[in-house]
């Protein structure tokens, strides 16, 4: 994710198309990365195993990242016509699962390209769309000689703690903050000797 505000869902919407008794069901849902994202592809496998397919599309981080896949159904009829429709809406961070029951009668190329594409943009015209600051988190150990010293620099900048653990002889701190901030705090900290690992919830 680069250093923008982005636009994603809010929650997880579904929704449901039947053509020609073949039924879509289409869910679309905020993710944080790559993982949570085929982490939710398998939920629906799971939940949904008498479909026939389970074709999918996703937008995550710089650029953004975009996959497909039509999952079985001829190429380019499903996966590609789902991610048009999400890169159209402008939202990131989110992927789109349709899972589809076959009824018998074939739709064609076109046919199911249509309704691929239908099915998700059904989905996001339930959602609630929102704008949200891309962030990161470092992971740093901290001296505890030098943990005076990272609080005044920290109550300088925006960043807050998350998680915080003590050992022996260094407490380490997970920060999360802005990443329009992420290079700046980096050099802070540098500077005060500690040298922090990036952790990136936004894939």
């Amino acid at each position: 994710m680069g250093d923008h505000a982005y636009r994603t869902v809010a929650g997880a919407v579904r929704a449901e198309i039947v053509e020609r008794s073949s039924r879509f069901l289409a869910l679309v849902a905020p993710v944080g990365d790559e993982a949570e994202a085929r982490a939710t592809i398998d939920a629906c496998r799971s939940r949904s195993p008498g479909a026939t397919h389970h074709c999918w599309a996703w937008r995550l981080g710089d650029g953004p990242r975009e996959r497909s896949s039509d999952a079985g159904e001829p190429s380019g009829t499903a996966g590609e016509p789902m991610l048009r429709v999400l890169r159209g809406a402008e939202i990131e961070q989110v992927v789109a699962v349709v899972s589809r029951w076959f009824g018998g009668v074939k739709l064609g190329r076109g046919g199911l390209a249509r309704t691929y594409a239908a099915a998700v943009a059904t989905a996001l015209g339930e959602a609630r769309v929102v704008t949200l600051q891309a962030v990161a988190e470092i992971a740093v150990a901290i001296p505890y000689e030098t943990l005076g010293a990272v609080k005044s620099a920290l109550g300088r900048q925006v960043g807050r703690v998350v998680q915080e653990r003590y050992g022996d002889s260094a407490v380490a701190w997970t920060l999360r903050l802005p990443r329009a901030d992420l290079e700046r705090m980096t050099e802070t900290l540098k500077a005060l000797g500690v040298a922090p690992t990036l952790a990136d919830r936004n894939g």
